[in-house]
């Protein structure tokens, strides 16, 4: 199988071949599942348990990581909606909480699928043209998850289940944008000159808001924490605005891509890589593109008073 990556910097592969789980011992995706996931840890490939170990005490420059050969099994037809129930066992959401626990505590979004923890993303037509991740003709611009959100996650996981060669996820790491960049304009964006607006999703029709001004990078040149959206960031003056031109045009050149297959299991550290995903062309028949995504903190304490179990509650636009 030829897998499509394309990269400036070198995005850590590890293979997974050898990886087998038991079936799930529980039948719905909750707590025992995820106290399950945590002691599949224990049977991780070797290599496989060393990158994410690594990963979690330093991310690579790409800020990426892919595991390919990760345990899927028999699949039934893409579901036509995430939120569709299908005729599936556990496996593939245990394969992917066990790597989410191997790197911190997987969580749910209340507007994202109703705070499921393991979320199916698949293309729906009502979504096809919007900046989502179930749309399939939008070229989803470049982001942070949630770059709006007080407890954004720190990683974000993808699992392919069912691939699509003309859908590219791509990356761009912050490393590569702020050499790219005149260091003159990488000094800009460590002050607090940028705002972001909140994601539609998240506000149940109320007012949008931006958020308050910060940078584009806080940490240090060596060690940056990046938050952006293409969609929703913007600078408070007309020298900010100069400085976001400047970073978009810097993606542009410095973005990498790799087309998932089915046992791909990406990794992407949410404080140093942006990403997004090129169209392709859904046809709602059970054969499209089928990933299961997972987001993870580092500590579920932070978000102890916004948060019910798993699920963070956080309101956004309420007065």
């Amino acid at each position: 199988m030829t897998h499509a990556i394309e990269t400036l910097v070198a995005m850590p592969i590890v293979d997974a071949s050898g990886w087998s789980l038991a079936a799930p011992s529980v039948e719905e995706l909750g707590e025992e599942l995820v106290h399950l996931a945590a002691r599949g840890g224990r049977d991780l490939p070797s290599d496989v348990d060393d990158a994410l170990l690594r990963f979690a005490v330093a991310a690579p420059r790409a800020g990426a990581l892919l595991i390919r050969n990760a345990p899927i099994g028999a699949l039934p037809d893409t579901p036509a909606a995430p939120e569709v129930a299908i005729a599936k066992d556990l496996a593939t959401e245990l394969t992917l909480l066990t790597v989410a626990r191997r790197l911190g505590q997987p969580v749910g979004y209340v507007p994202e699928h109703g705070g499921r923890i393991v979320q199916n993303i698949v293309p729906t037509q009502t979504d096809a043209d919007r900046q989502t991740s179930t749309s399939s003709r939008s070229n989803l611009m470049f982001h942070t998850e949630t770059a709006f959100h007080p407890h954004r996650p720190r990683y974000l996981l993808l699992l392919c289940l069912r691939g699509d060669p003309a859908a590219h996820t791509t990356l761009a790491s912050v490393h590569d944008i702020m050499d790219h960049l005149p260091a003159e304009m990488v000094e800009k964006m460590f002050e607090p000159r940028f705002r972001t607006a909140v994601d539609a999703s998240f506000l149940d029709g109320r007012p949008n808001e931006l958020g308050a001004a910060r940078p584009l990078v806080t940490g240090t040149r060596d060690e940056p924490t990046f938050v952006f959206d293409a969609d929703l960031t913007v600078g408070i003056d007309t020298e900010a605005e100069d400085v976001l031109t400047a970073v978009r045009a810097a993606i542009e050149e410095v973005e990498t891509s790799v087309v998932l297959e089915p046992g791909d299991l990406l990794v992407v550290d949410n404080n140093v890589a942006v990403h997004g995903r090129s169209p392709f062309a859904a046809r709602f028949d059970g054969t499209d593109r089928w990933l299961q995504r997972s987001f993870v903190v580092a500590d579920l304490a932070p978000s102890a008073a916004d948060r019910a179990g798993r699920v963070i509650t956080t309101e956004f636009g309420v007065r």
